[in-house]
């Protein structure tokens, strides 16, 4: 692959074990930027997903290159691996990316995302970039409590769901609401 063409996807949960249709190139490297990620989003099907939160601590993430051409095609390519029904305002909103070529960028963590590309000489990056909070009350801050009383209600196959997510996200994503999770639920 190209240097000008290397176009690189951060990812901290299921994109690791579950990229579906994301065109990856090669495995997950884990020495990914250091970020703020945390399980605080509830997602439409009610599990506890890991998003980027300001005022976090910083976790190690993953990152894989991309077989695309262009930066708008990594943040499509993404958009619908996260939600199927992605329209372009959609992906706007939720994507983030740096472009080396034009010095743009859009989303939580860019600054750190950015430092980090340019020691790899990638021409971009994209990454989930969603709000965090319950559905209720999205961009409010969930307490661990919270998060583990949520967790605890669910039934069936949204527990199940959950559980999964839980246990699958990778080992170096170690956060204090996972810890928690873990200590209250046994979710190893």
């Amino acid at each position: 692959m190209e240097a000008e063409k290397k176009i690189a996807c951060i990812g901290w949960g299921s994109l690791i074990w579950n990229p579906e249709s994301l065109p990856c190139v090669g495995g997950w490297h884990h020495d990914g930027p250091m970020l703020p990620v945390e399980f605080a989003r509830e997602s439409a099907r009610r599990k506890i997903t890991l998003v980027i939160c300001k005022d976090m601590p910083e976790v190690q993430t993953l990152w894989t290159l991309l077989d695309v051409q262009d930066i708008a095609t990594a943040r499509q390519k993404l958009g619908l691996r996260e939600y199927e029904a992605a329209r372009p305002k959609w992906v706007e909103a939720n994507i983030g990316f740096w472009d080396k070529s034009s010095g743009a960028s859009h989303g939580e963590g860019a600054e750190a995302i950015t430092a980090w590309a340019q020691t790899r000489d990638l021409a971009g990056v994209v990454w989930t970039n969603l709000g965090y909070g319950f559905s209720a009350s999205r961009g409010a801050m969930p307490s661990g409590a919270e998060i583990v009383a949520h967790l605890r209600d669910l039934e069936g196959a949204e527990r199940a769901d959950a559980e999964e997510y839980v246990r699958k996200a990778p080992h170096q994503v170690s956060t204090a609401y996972r810890e928690l999770i873990i200590a209250s639920l046994g979710w190893t």
